[in-house]
């Protein structure tokens, strides 16, 4: 334990200032006068880039140092608090047998054009490649997954049972917890045509909630059915071909008045009246005065055979059956507190045809958390000529989330105390002696062997800035390696100075028990 003593006093003295020599220890210089003169090389370009701060005065532009608007840069605290989450979510992923995929970020633009109004289309970050080809960044991931699945259907055993979390690109409006870009954790079940699908999926999404510290008081899961809404619009005369680009108005008409996208309406086909009777119907309060309204539509429609423009009671019964059976297995699943249900949820892209939902916060601060449901007829989207598959999801963003938890006082602390380092391992240079550095190196070696996380200082610092650094990583031990220690006079095998930061204790440890050292403070980690 002499170290630490020598350690105060030599700090004092100045001894332990980095000298010029051993800052500089192991240098190489070299010039690399490589120039590739063949044309559009690296020569080229260089030459072009002379010419162009020639014309400019020799001015260079000045960098602009944020990000691009609505992106967002990673700083190691932001990727803690990141990698804390998609931990959450993959955690959520494994207990519920999902495995993950991913997929390219850049996709043909073709997969997100389906001509039915949705405002995705209108966001895209697209454009022409070098081989003129049309793509765009990703700005969902569901397509994607069509994509994939349609290229393998007949080789996946069903039921499948995915997950991804990807980064997604809009070019749309910001607002709070609304980026251009952003990480988005993706849950889907294909071949299951019941709501037993759409029940797993709402379990896995309660199931994050809760363990992140949210309570059905906090967060409330808004469920209806594109089936019903597709009923009512039958029997208020709309069309089959006017029901997608219907479905994203309707999803609008909670965000702006009906004044304002009326001419939108209209142009597909469908009145102010047919509009307002729509909107009377989707202010039903629970399942039983939405039947009561989709009988007293089927009463006015019916042609005499004792159904309306829809089909009659059989097929609004049909509708509505996924949507109780849905709420009966929330009963069981014990989450059916946290759902609600609401008539005018839709969801705004048009592949939806069965069960929607929108999670969203109780105190009405923030936009939508996360949201999903049931698309049985997206590969057919992509090939007309393929046989329908069942499918059901959601997607849950990182920024709402994360907004709402840091409102609630639940986001976990991610300063510069990661807790990945456990070891600070330091070399002491004392005035003129030996270059302790390799011996540092060695120690750190050993340790990191036997799976314990450790920082090596990678040059000469005094012992108060080696403890400081230790504390702000928040490291349990210092590892100092000393000239007395590391080659004593008495010949004795070499050694280190531990001293635990948490408790001040202080040892000396030979360095062929480092692995016995880290095995008995229970940092060692494997075989």
């Amino acid at each position: 334990m002499k170290v630490f003593a020598m350690l105060l006093a030599l700090s004092r003295a100045g001894a332990l200032v980095p000298s010029r020599q051993s800052l500089h220890h192991g240098a190489r210089r070299a010039t690399s006068k490589t120039f590739v003169a063949a044309e559009g090389g690296r020569g080229s370009a260089a030459v072009s880039q002379a010419k162009e701060t020639k014309e400019r005065g020799g001015k260079v532009e000045k960098l602009d140092l944020a990000p691009p608007r609505g992106t967002r840069d990673f700083y190691p605290e932001d990727m803690r608090l990141q990698s804390w989450l998609f931990g959450e979510w993959r955690e959520v992923a494994r207990l519920f047998g999902f495995s993950e995929y991913d997929a390219p970020v850049l996709e043909n633009e073709a997969l997100y054009t389906r001509k039915a109004g949705e405002e995705v289309t209108q966001q895209l970050y697209n454009f022409e490649d070098k081989g003129e080809r049309r793509v765009a960044l990703r700005p969902e991931m569901t397509p994607s997954l069509a994509r994939m699945v349609l290229a393998k259907k007949a080789a996946l055993p069903l039921p499948l049972k995915w997950f991804s979390i990807p980064q997604c690109w809009r070019y749309e409006r910001m607002t709070r917890g609304r980026r251009r870009e952003h990480y988005q954790w993706n849950m889907d079940v294909w071949g299951v045509p019941g709501p037993e699908a759409e029940a797993e999926l709402l379990a896995a999404a309660v199931a994050f909630f809760e363990r992140v510290g949210l309570t059905s008081e906090d967060v409330g899961i808004k469920v209806n059915s594109r089936a019903v809404l597709q009923v009512v619009m039958t029997e208020l005369g709309v069309g089959p071909e006017a029901f997608a680009p219907a479905c994203v108005l309707v999803d609008k008409l909670e965000k702006v008045p009906l004044d304002a996208i009326l001419g939108d309406f209209e142009a597909i086909g469908v009145t102010k009246e047919t509009v307002e009777a729509l909107v009377q119907v989707l202010e039903s309060p629970n399942l039983e005065a939405l039947k009561l309204k989709l009988e007293e539509l089927a009463t006015q429609n019916d042609t005499g055979g004792g159904e309306g423009r829809a089909g009659g009671d059989a097929k609004a019964t049909d509708a509505l059956a996924d949507l109780e059976a849905l709420f009966g297995y929330a009963e069981a699943g014990g989450f059916a507190d946290w759902l609600v249900f609401d008539a005018s949820v839709v969801r705004g892209l048009s592949y939806y045809t069965g069960v929607v939902f929108e999670a969203f916060d109780r105190s009405g601060e923030f936009r939508a958390i996360c949201g999903g449901g049931r698309y049985d007829k997206l590969l057919t989207l992509f090939d007309p000529k393929t046989e329908p598959l069942p499918a059901a999801g959601f997607g849950f963003g990182d920024a709402v989330i994360v907004e709402l938890l840091k409102s609630k006082g639940l986001l976990p602390s991610f300063g510069a105390a990661s807790g990945d380092v456990q070891v600070v391992v330091a070399s002491l240079d004392v005035g003129d002696g030996p270059n302790l550095h390799a011996a540092a190196l060695e120690v750190a070696s050993k340790l990191r062997r036997c799976g314990v996380g450790v920082d090596l200082v990678l040059g000469p610092k005094k012992g108060k800035w080696i403890f400081k650094h230790g504390a702000r990583l928040g490291a349990q031990h210092v590892a100092l390696v000393a000239p007395g220690e590391w080659a004593p006079e008495d010949g004795a095998a070499p050694s280190v100075a531990m001293k635990n930061l948490g408790d001040g204790q202080q040892s000396n440890v030979k360095v062929g028990d480092l692995a016995a050292w880290a095995q008995d403070n229970g940092l060692a980690q494997g075989p």
